[in-house]
């Protein structure tokens, strides 16, 4: 069985919810347009689900020039497609601290309304750089706003796997991927060292450590009492301590990439 993409998905705003795609253009950074917004709180450090759960009711959709946005109880807000205009600030990624653009009054009023605290939104501009921090990153590697990497993959097949061992099956939204593959077998990416799709080509560069984010439910935007799925991965997915689920990618060779693409796996194991 040969593997395919099913599904491309890019998110916008990071942490609020993501768009399906017919195709990409994959850029150094990832996907084009993939997590160049983030929410940030009044001292810059960006907010996720992890600890404000409601952001997966954000829902954001392209439209010609820029974004709808919207969220239960507020009226629409429409989103440039960047802000490279707007002003500077620092802002902190995890362990990274780097200078983004912040949006302008009214649109962080709209995002303090529904979050029910004072928060702004901010713009990764092309002048900004965020380094891959990663043993499996290259010097001049760099990410998004994304966690960690460029790009995330997952399989069907894994997917699969996780829902037979579930009482309650969940999508593949719970888990954020930007590509959705087929495999012959669970898990089969976690062999996977090189790979091309359309035009790009991809290090599969790591396995990805899953958090409390996965027991978000995205439709209602409520976290899992039971700690599901994340309870279950941890029966069988623990990795040296850290639960594993899907793979982190670093663009090679950019492009576009489409669903339906062939995924050519040029090592099946990595050294």
């Amino acid at each position: 069985m040969r593997s395919k993409v099913t599904d491309i998905l890019i998110y916008p705003i990071k942490s609020c919810r993501g768009v399906s795609l017919p195709s990409a253009i994959v850029e150094p950074r990832g996907l084009a347009r993939d997590r160049r917004f983030m929410l940030v709180d009044a001292g810059g450090r960006f907010i996720s689900q992890r600890e404000q759960p409601r952001m997966a009711l954000i829902e954001v959709s392209e439209t010609g020039d820029g974004y709808r946005v919207e969220a239960p109880g507020q009226d629409a807000l429409e989103l440039p497609l960047d802000l490279e205009s707007a002003r500077e600030c620092s802002v902190r990624v995890h362990r990274d601290v780097l200078d983004a653009q912040l949006a302008d009054a009214g649109i962080n009023r709209w995002f303090t309304r529904f979050m029910g605290m004072d928060c702004g939104l901010v713009y990764m501009a092309a002048h900004h750089h965020r380094a891959v921090r990663h043993e499996s990153a290259a010097f001049d590697d760099e990410v998004s706003f994304a966690d960690g990497a460029p790009l995330l993959l997952i399989s069907e097949a894994s997917l699969d796997e996780l829902n037979a061992r579930l009482d309650k099956p969940v999508s593949m939204r719970r888990f954020r991927p930007n590509l959705v593959v087929t495999a012959e077998s669970p898990f089969d990416e976690d062999g996977w060292s090189r790979i091309r799709v359309g035009e790009a080509q991809f290090d599969v560069a790591w396995q990805c450590s899953r958090c409390i984010l996965t027991t978000v439910d995205p439709d209602t935007g409520v976290r899992d009492r039971s700690g599901e799925p994340l309870k279950t991965l941890r029966t069988f997915r623990r990795v040296n301590g850290p639960v594993m689920f899907g793979q982190n990618l670093i663009p090679r060779k950019l492009g576009e990439i489409r669903v339906g693409d062939e995924v050519e796996i040029f090592q099946e194991q990595r050294a």
